[in-house]
C-alpha cells in the first residue's frame, strides 16, 4: 500500500475485520522496511518537577491545586537523590515532566521559584537540566509543554530532546463541557506553534496524539496531517505516541467510554502509513499491555520504561517488567533494544548542543542505540529481579 493521503484516512474511521487485518499489515510492512527487525525502548527516571499547572483538564489527575496540600515543586536535591538511584540502574534518560505555567495562576508557585531563585517555570527546567548535566550521568529530555522561541533556545543548550503532546488539532474541545475548556495551553495553533518553533530550531522533537477524549476520526486525521506536514518542512520530529485515553475516578471525565482495543490498533495503522516513514511510531505498553497486537500494527517503539519511578500520568498503569517486554517481543520475531532519548539519525551536530555531543561520547554504538544495552529476556530478568521492587 503507497503512503496514505489524509483524505483515503479520513474514510477508514470504521473499517474493521479482514480490511482492518489488511491494513495492519500494510503498516507493518512499511514499519519493518524502514526500521528493521528491532523493537526499542529508552530506559529513563521520570521526574515529576511540577504538579502545578494553569490548565484544568478534565481527564488529569497528574495536577494537584495548592490548596489541595498535594501541590509541590521538587528541589534540585529531590531531583538529584532520584536521578542517582536511576543512574546506579543503568538509566540514560531523565524524563522531566511538568504542569504548564503554574507560576502565572498560583502565587505558590510563584513564591517556591523565588525561593530557588526564578521566575518561571523555564528558567528553572533550564537549571535543572544543567544541574543534571553537571552531577550525572544522565541525559534530560524535557516535556515542560508549550514554550517560547527563546525558551526552547535555552533548554537546547542543556537538553537531548524535547517533547510535547499535541494531543488533537481539534478547537471544538476547548469548549465549556469539553476535553480541554479552561486550557489556555491546549490550544492547537499554540501548541503547533510551539512544535513548529522546535522545527526552526533544530530540536529533535517527540509529539503524538491523544486518542478517545471527545474528537472525532476526522479530527484525529488532521491531527496526524499536522505533524507530518511540520515534519515535512523541518525534518525534527523524532518520534510520535499514539497514547490511548484512559478515565480516571475523581475527574469529569471518569465516566468518559474509553477507545476500545480495534480503535487503538486502526488508530496506530493508520498513523504509521500517513506519517513519513522516518517518524518512529510509539505506544505506551503500560496503558493496553497488548504487545502482540501492537507490534503487529506497525509500532517501532515502547518509548520510556523506568525501573524505579512510576508513570505518574498514569500512576495506576504499571510499567511493564522489561523481561517481560524482551519476551513479547522475541515471540514476535523481534529483538527489544535500548536506545537513547535522541535517535540514532538525530546523532549530529545541527540537531546537539557542545554539552550534550560531549555527553554522547560512549553511550551510542556505531548505530546511534544505547551502547552495549542489547536486552534479551534472559538479562531482563536478571535485570528485573534486582530492581523492579523499587518504588518511588
Amino acid at each position: 500500500m503507497d503512503k496514505l493521503t489524509a483524505v483515503q484516512a479520513s474514510q477508514l474511521g470504521d473499517v474493521r475485520g479482514k480490511a482492518l487485518n489488511t491494513l495492519r499489515q500494510a503498516a507493518c510492512a512499511v514499519r519493518d522496511q524502514h526500521w528493521g527487525k528491532i523493537m526499542t525502548y529508552s530506559r529513563k527516571v521520570f521526574i515529576p518537577l511540577t504538579n502545578m499547572c494553569r490548565d484544568e483538564c478534565q481527564y488529569c489527575t497528574f495536577v494537584q491545586r495548592p490548596e489541595s496540600g498535594n501541590a509541590t515543586i521538587m528541589t534540585p536535591e529531590q531531583v538529584l537523590t532520584v536521578i542517582r538511584q536511576g543512574q546506579a540502574m543503568g538509566c540514560k534518560e531523565v524524563l522531566l515532566s511538568l504542569g504548564e505555567k503554574p507560576e502565572l495562576r498560583y502565587r505558590e508557585a510563584r513564591e517556591a521559584l523565588a525561593e530557588q531563585g526564578f521566575s518561571t517555570m523555564m528558567e528553572y527546567v533550564a537549571e535543572i537540566s544543567a544541574l543534571i548535566l553537571r552531577e550525572t550521568s544522565l541525559l534530560p529530555h524535557v516535556n515542560a509543554g508549550t514554550m517560547t522561541a527563546d525558551e526552547l533556545a535555552n533548554i537546547k543548550k542543556v537538553s537531548a530532546s524535547m517533547g510535547m503532546m499535541l494531543e488533537t488539532v481539534s478547537e471544538r474541545l476547548l469548549q465549556k463541557g469539553q476535553a480541554h475548556y479552561a486550557c489556555p495551553d491546549k490550544v492547537p495553533a499554540t501548541r503547533l506553534a510551539t512544535i513548529k518553533s522546535a522545527g526552526e530550531q533544530n530540536i529533535p522533537y517527540t509529539t503524538g496524539i491523544l486518542i478517545g477524549i471527545g474528537e472525532t476520526w476526522q479530527e484525529r486525521v488532521e491531527s496526524l496531517e499536522a505533524i507530518n506536514n511540520l515534519h515535512l518542512k523541518y525534518g525534527h520530529i523524532q518520534e510520535v505516541i499514539v497514547q490511548n485515553f484512559c478515565a480516571k475516578s475523581g475527574t469529569a471525565m471518569a465516566d468518559h467510554p474509553e477507545p476500545d482495543l480495534e480503535d487503538m490498533l486502526r488508530t496506530l495503522a493508520v498513523a504509521r502509513l500517513m506519517l513519513d516513514p522516518s517518524i518512529s511510531i510509539q505506544a505506551p505498553p503500560n496503558l493496553q499491555q497488548r504487545y502482540k497486537d501492537y507490534i503487529g500494527s506497525g509500532i517501532n517503539d515502547w518509548g520510556g520504561i523506568s525501573p524505579l519511578t512510576k508513570d505518574f500520568i498514569n500512576p495506576e498503569r504499571a510499567w511493564p517488567q522489561i523481561e517481560q517486554l524482551a519476551k513479547a517481543t522475541q515471540d514476535c520475531g523481534y529483538q527489544l533494544q535500548e536506545r537513547l532519548a535522541v535517535y540514532p539519525e538525530y546523532l549530529k551536530q545541527q540537531y546537539l548542543s557542545p554539552q550534550i555531543s560531549k555527553r554522547l561520547e560512549g553511550m551510542a554504538r556505531a548505530d546511534g542505540l544505547a551502547s552495549q544495552q542489547c536486552v534479551t529476556a534472559e538479562s531482563a530478568k536478571h535485570a528485573a529481579d534486582m530492581i523492579y521492587h523499587v518504588a518511588l
